[in-house]
């Protein structure tokens, strides 16, 4: 970057905010992207020395729906995000200019900034040709060159990290993962259809904080945001555990809180924040609002069998079991163990009224 450029924390202050604004948007950085309150410190620092991060968003087979979601951020807010961490010198949803300008504004990236920007890509890679151009040009050309420089490259949404709908069978255009076009390129993957907004904007600000890539998992997931399965922090969890399940989307219980397993839910085999973090600025997730999850951050999702169809055993999990058995079994064990208190309660009883009538007739 240019030596008179503006630091993160300059820049805020030229917009007309106060730096008590900037130490809530430090705070709220820090909680997003898992630091505790104390850490806000480090994040305010690496703020007021660092300088804004160019940043490529390229959108190939998608439908849109990772960028409809970044744009709708509430921690931190996507203005905060876009105008003061990060200068998005290209993407076509947001893009003021159009045609020659906006490929000029790429290139003047590519060529000024080799090492320092960050490519963000949305959507799938067609092995087919014909179906993606962009100016003249491949979508896997375009991809290539863009990565081939950059300081970190994140695969924002399903489609691009795993092939997604577009991927589904019988999958005409030969839809791929951006991993498929880049080897050798480390990615992060940041999955879902689409991903959850507060996940998108805790990545880039985690790298542009740290100055690092954040820690993944085996399949290139932030372990901040992809540590836990749906299912493991879901607040229907404890009816799974107790057998209680919904059993038609008009049952009463669905309303109650209900288990949503046997209307087909994914939450026990699917990682993501969902559950954590929800949606719509913490408001609610898919399982909370009464619809099963459908698995969306996974692998092929789309063709993992119908979506409102549940599984006699939960599949490729360490929760093997049977839920239905279990829960016949923990409700049994529970009446076991009602009966069991309720006897011991009567014994005791028994006792005491026993002891009592020896002291009276002692008396």
């Amino acid at each position: 970057m240019k030596q008179d450029e503006p630091t993160i924390y300059e820049s805020v202050l030229q917009k007309g905010y106060s730096r008590r604004t900037f130490l809530k948007m430090c705070a709220a950085l820090a909680a997003t992207i898992g630091l505790d309150f104390s850490q806000s410190g480090k994040v305010a620092h690496a703020l007021e020395t660092k300088k804004r991060v160019p940043v490529i968003w390229l959108q190939m087979q998608d439908c849109t729906g990772c960028s409809e979601s970044f744009i709708r951020s509430s921690y931190p807010k996507v203005e905060s995000v876009i105008f003061n961490m990060i200068s998005l010198e290209y993407m076509e949803v947001l893009s003021a200019a159009a045609g020659f300008q906006t490929e000029e504004a790429e290139q003047n990236v590519l060529k000024k900034y080799a090492g320092e920007y960050i490519l963000i890509v949305e959507g799938s890679v067609p092995k087919e040709a014909g179906y993606l151009t962009i100016g003249g040009r491949s979508g896997g050309d375009l991809l290539r060159e863009a990565a081939e420089h950059a300081k970190a490259v994140l695969a924002f949404g399903t489609c691009s990290s795993w092939g997604g709908i577009a991927k589904a069978k019988p999958n005409p255009t030969g839809a791929q993962p951006i991993s498929a076009v880049l080897k050798g390129i480390p990615i992060i993957r940041v999955p879902g259809c689409p991903p959850i907004a507060e996940v998108m904007t805790g990545v880039i600000a985690h790298i542009v904080t740290f100055d690092q890539l954040p820690e993944t998992d085996m399949l290139g997931r932030p372990k901040a945001f992809f540590r836990h399965r749906i299912h493991d922090k879901c607040n229907r969890r404890a009816y799974f555990d107790a057998g209680l399940f919904a059993e038609s989307f008009d049952d009463p219980n669905l309303k109650a809180g209900y288990c949503l397993f046997k209307l087909g839910c994914k939450g026990p085999t699917t990682y993501n924040s969902c559950a954590e973090m929800r949606w719509n600025g913490g408001v609610s997730y898919p399982i909370q609002s009464g619809n099963p999850c459908i698995g969306c951050s996974e692998a092929d999702f789309w063709d993992n069998g119908p979506f409102y169809t549940h599984y006699s055993k939960i599949p490729l999990t360490q929760t093997t079991i049977n839920p239905e058995t279990w829960g016949a079994a923990a409700v049994g064990a529970a009446a076991l163990g009602v009966g069991a208190h309720a006897g011991i309660t009567a014994a005791v009883k028994h006792h005491k009224e026993k002891q009592q009538d020896k002291g009276d007739q002692n008396e």
